[in-house]
């Protein structure tokens, strides 16, 4: 047999150098020869070191370095040895060694095959042979699955014991597995397996597994498995899907945008031309996710165009798509819906949803509050008309003040009982407000007594009053009057629910940092259903913040159009042309604070340039008799729109110091509008408030 030429090579150097490692130190320790062999030995136990700190390949380091150390070792012992027989002993037995070992052919080698014959390598286990299936009189379409099943190996050690043709398609089928070794659980078996046994695309779409349950005469378990392949299904699905399908693969999916939704029904709403998706979420899942952004996108529409809203009730939701945003639409005010039902509500507007949004003239509490909240030409107010139409045909005195006229407010004025202009004007409305408190809760019922004010109980001696501030933070910061005007309307805040006294207040902001005490904020909050139009983006979150709504009911900003973008823009580029001028249309829109949650609404439009007569009732309601004799009797009755009288609002000058005119004694500053009523002379009482003003009046 051959040896290889690495082989006799190795086995000729080691028996060239046993001599020279015997004689070499005995002849010459200092020569050339020996110094070299030492060098060597010493650059080998270098190398076992590095071998020893490197990670693989270790022991066959060790080995290919054992001759150099060895042979090193040897020739140093030869220097201290007594004869020559023991340097000849060990040269041979080093010899020997390398002989037999072979370090270097043999440790080239991984597996340290033979140098001479491999060695018989270990025979690979080979998989245990899949019992053939036993002839059970299956039907063409099942022995032909279950040839392409044994042409892919049996994967997963798997059997077809049935498999079943789905109608009307060509590939469609479903199978009944079960593992070849009787008693043993399926495993390992993948979906992408399944598809590239048949040939198809998109395992995880077209190839799902369903556990089996025992029946009578089979068995079921682990060891059983039913296979439903349907790409057929997949290629329709994505094609034509039905509605349900199209709900659970872009909406009711687990990234969709209500995730484990089941779509219930669609309702298509021609006259309105709106659509109505129902959908209902398992209890198990809890409350309804909605991300409306995703669904927008899903829905092929935008969220800021104002056309998708989502109504969750429990764990149903409905999603309302229109044609095009029912917030653009205008909605004239008529005296129908403006006139208060048994309730005491009224439509002020419309939701995004198309329902009719109300409002109320009273509580179960007393006189209804109000509180208006826009910017300038955001609708306020038109609003305000709304609710002043609705008081009006209510039967209620409505009386206005306004900090600044304008066009519209003078227009209204003209259809209540009183209306001016300017801080003086506001002051003394609401000290007429806060005397009536007193008289009419000493004014006898039909009965004799005494009640508080309930429009529900026959027998009420008066009318109930609703009195509207506009610009009420312009008139809290007057020098002059703000501290009185925001103290009055925080008295009748608290107590003007009890006598039919309603408080109306509109303005640009409601932060208390504007001059917007919290306890007003509070009463009125709580006493009215507040209407909030066209705040900027940056203010929305502290908007609602001030109204008391919890940062997960804050609504996103309102877009800034409600029209469908304008299309051929990129025609226009081309062409060199400008694009045409935006149309904000969102005057009246807004939220609706009736719970915690704000809805948008659209107001509806009063029509000042054609006339809002039609709106108004033709009888103006005032006071009665004993009420104004009253409000005479302290001074309080008389034409508002006076300069001051003397000792209105403090003793009179000194006749020295008088210079022909009367200037109104400051009533003290606000700082910058931002501090409240806690630091002065609180009134805790309605009596007392009247002994204030009595005592600013001399009366």
């Amino acid at each position: 047999m051959s040896v290889p030429r690495s082989v006799a090579l190795e086995r000729f150097a080691y028996t060239l150098a046993a001599p020279v490692l015997a004689a070499a130190p005995n002849i010459s320790p200092d020569g050339t020869v020996n110094a070299s062999v030492l060098l060597a030995g010493a650059a080998g136990v270098g190398g076992m070191v590095l071998a020893l700190k490197s990670d693989e390949g270790t022991g066959r380091k060790l080995v290919r370095l054992s001759p150099l150390v060895v042979g090193a070792a040897i020739d140093a012992a030869a220097m201290y040895t007594t004869s020559w027989g023991w340097d000849a002993v060990l040269a041979a037995a080093w010899a020997a060694a390398g002989w037999c070992v072979l370090p270097l052919s043999r440790s080239a080698r991984r597996h340290h095959r033979p140098a001479l014959a491999p060695a018989p390598q270990p025979a690979r286990p080979t998989p245990a042979a899949v019992p053939a299936v036993v002839d059970d009189g299956a039907d063409a379409f099942t022995r032909d699955v279950r040839l392409l099943w044994e042409r892919a190996g049996a994967p997963g050690r798997t059997i077809v014991v049935h498999a079943d043709r789905h109608p009307g398609t060509r590939h469609d089928l479903t199978m009944l597995l079960r593992a070849a070794e009787a008693g043993r659980p399926i495993t390992g078996l993948t979906e992408a397996a399944v598809a590239a046994a048949f040939g198809v695309d998109d395992a995880q779409d077209v190839v799902r597994f369903a556990p089996v349950v025992q029946q009578p005469g089979r068995q079921g378990g682990p060891g059983w498995l039913e296979v439903r392949l349907t790409p057929d299904e997949a290629v329709r699905r994505r094609k034509a899907p039905t509605e349900h399908e199209w709900w659970a693969d872009r909406i009711g999916s687990d990234n969709g945008p209500i995730p484990g939704s089941v779509f219930a029904k669609q309702v298509r709403d021609k006259q309105r031309r709106v659509t109505h998706y129902i959908a209902q979420v398992p209890d198990e899942l809890g409350e309804p996710r909605v991300n409306l952004h995703a669904l927008a996108a899903a829905l092929k529409t935008k969220y800021d165009e104002g056309r998708l809203f989502v109504t969750v009730d429990g764990n149903q939701v409905l999603v309302s798509l229109w044609d095009s945003s029912p917030l653009a639409q205008v909605f004239p005010a008529t005296r129908e819906l403006l006139t208060p039902d048994k309730d005491g509500r009224w439509v002020t507007g419309y939701l995004g949803n198309g329902q009719p949004a109300r409002n109320r003239v009273y509580t179960d509490r007393g006189a209804a509050h109000g509180l208006f909240v826009a910017p300038s030409g955001g609708g306020k107010t038109q609003l305000m008309a709304l609710h002043i139409a609705a008081d009006a045909l209510f039967g209620a005195v409505v009386m206005l003040a306004t900090e600044a006229p304008d066009e519209k407010t003078a227009a209204l004025g003209e259809h209540t009982a009183r209306y001016g202009v300017g801080a003086l004007y506001m002051i003394r409305l609401l000290r007429v407000m806060v005397a009536l408190l007193e008289i009419r809760g000493e004014m006898a019922w039909e009965d004799g007594k005494v009640h508080e004010w309930d429009p529900t109980r026959p027998g009420c001696p008066y009318r109930m009053l609703s009195a509207y501030l506009d610009e009420f933070l312009s008139a809290a910061r007057n020098g002059d009057y703000g501290t009185e005007i925001m103290d009055l309307a925080e008295l009748v805040s608290v107590k003007g629910r009890k006598y039919g006294v309603g408080l109306k207040v509109a303005g640009q902001s409601v932060y208390v940092q504007d001059g917007f005490t919290q306890l007003l904020c509070e009463n009125l909050r709580e006493n009215c259903i507040p209407v909030v139009l066209k705040v900027a983006p940056r203010k929305v979150t502290e908007m609602f913040k001030a109204l008391g709504i919890p940062s997960e009911h804050i609504p996103d900003p309102l877009p800034r159009s409600f029209s469908a973008a304008e299309e051929g823009r990129i025609e226009r580029v081309m062409r060199g042309e400008p694009e045409p001028p935006a149309d904000s249309n969102t005057g009246g829109a807004g939220w609706i604070i009736e719970g915690k949650q704000p809805d948008v609404l659209r107001t509806l439009f009063m029509n000042f340039k054609t006339g809002i007569d039609d709106c108004f009732p033709d009888v103006i309601e005032t006071l009665t008799d004993h009420e104004i004799q009253e409000l005479e009797a302290r001074d309080l009755w008389f034409d508002w729109t006076e300069p001051p009288r003397p000792g209105e609002f403090g003793p009179e000058p000194d006749d020295e110091d008088d210079d022909g005119g009367y200037t109104p004694k400051a009533k003290g500053k606000r700082d910058g509008g931002s501090k409240s009523a806690r630091g002065r002379d609180t009134v805790a009482s309605t009596r007392q408030a009247l002994e204030a003003i009595k005592k600013l009046t001399n009366a």
